[in-house]
């Protein structure tokens, strides 16, 4: 039966981060450890022993910009978990001792967006720390749906815990290139390379793209992607999107590339970089906006019409594609432990202050030290 516990052992966000419009007053976010209820497990569903979980600029957004969760407070946050099955109901009892990893989000499989293959932004969705009542990832244990888990079946010498970050970090990157199109021969800019766009710069490179052009305003990351997928990078500090635009206009006549059908993430959720992306949608392109930001950005649409050019949005990861993005981590085609690191999820309260103060460039993942 596994290693089946009494209580579920957690770090719950008591409350998120509140400031008043009127007077100012801030009421800081709360986190605190707790014991949670084992649920009586249902039809198809397991309980999965959290091997590790990332900590994503998602969470942060609950915690300290107020961005509403599904399920109110007191809940607990985390939706990249990996782990080990230890219980199941009757009817999928084969999954106990399996490895596995949980989707990010979970499609309800019934309804129409399902159903057509938009089941990644399913309105009946199940999201660990935002949607699933009291249960998320920063705690001993999680009771999730069988049917969408990713089983590992292969992972070499690659800690079971690192390979959390595949449930959001780097299979959203996949589900935006899907939505792109992306095929072999393809032209990508890629604005903004931190804990996700990473994985956006060398997934869009093994899926085929002849030119990836890396933008950020971190010098260090631009050199790591460089040698892992970028042919191109501009430094964005301090420059207007025009001054931006002229670099990549000249790197485009240098090596003889066109000005038209280039493939833009903009991942960095910010407003500069969500402007910049704009500023650089031309003819035939594309625009995949897979970073989230609260901010407003002023644009004409009319250009769209103009450049016969798309704005698309992209949300999360369609189950089906999780194997296909692990195999790409097992066998070498991404870069990935380079860009992960673990610590105690015991320091979470720590981990989260320093990554909202700075993203990290290893993305942190918390491993239960209950």
């Amino acid at each position: 039966m596994g290693n089946v516990p009494d209580t579920i052992q957690t770090w719950q966000m008591i409350q998120p981060f509140k400031k008043d419009r009127e007077t100012g007053e801030v009421t800081p976010g709360k986190l605190e450890k707790t014991q949670i209820p084992v649920p009586e497990l249902g039809a198809g569903d397991v309980l999965v022993e959290v091997a590790g979980c990332g900590v994503c600029h998602t969470d942060l957004g609950y915690f300290y910009q107020g961005v509403p969760t599904v399920n109110k407070p007191p809940l607990t946050l985390g939706h990249e978990i990996s782990g080990i099955v230890v219980d199941a109901a009757d009817d999928v009892k084969a999954w106990i001792g399996k490895e596995v990893i949980i989707p990010a989000v979970m499609p309800c499989r019934k309804c129409y967006l399902c159903k057509t293959g938009r089941g990644n932004r399913c309105l009946a969705q199940k999201m660990p720390g935002n949607s699933m009542g009291i249960y998320g990832g920063f705690s001993s244990h999680i009771p999730v749906p069988a049917i969408d888990l990713c089983p590992v079946t292969h992972r070499g010498d690659i800690p079971l815990e690192k390979l959390a970050v595949v449930a959001d970090a780097a299979t959203t990157p996949f589900q935006a290139a899907k939505r792109a199109d992306v095929t072999v021969g393809d032209h990508a800019i890629v604005i903004g390379v931190g804990g996700v766009g990473q994985y956006m710069v060398q997934i869009v490179k093994a899926l085929g793209c002849d030119t990836v052009i890396a933008v950020d305003i971190n010098q260090e990351r631009l050199d790591t992607m460089l040698k892992n997928g970028a042919d191109f990078a501009v430094n964005s500090m301090g420059k207007s999107p025009k001054e931006v635009s002229a670099e990549i206009k000249a790197y485009r006549k240098e090596k003889g590339l066109p000005g038209y059908g280039w493939k833009i993430f903009e991942v960095s959720g910010t407003k500069p970089g969500q402007e910049l992306g704009l500023a650089l949608l031309s003819f035939t392109g594309k625009m995949l906006v897979v970073g989230f930001g609260p901010q407003k950005v002023e644009y004409s649409i009319s250009r769209l019409m103009a450049f016969d050019a798309e704005l698309i949005g992209t949300w999360g990861c369609l189950p089906e594609y999780y194997p296909s993005v692990l195999s790409m981590i097992t066998s070498g085609k991404i870069n990935f432990e380079e860009f992960v690191q673990t610590r105690p999820m015991s320091t979470i309260a720590d981990s989260f202050d320093e990554a909202h103060k700075k993203s990290p460039d290893q993305r942190i993942v918390l491993v239960p030290d209950f």
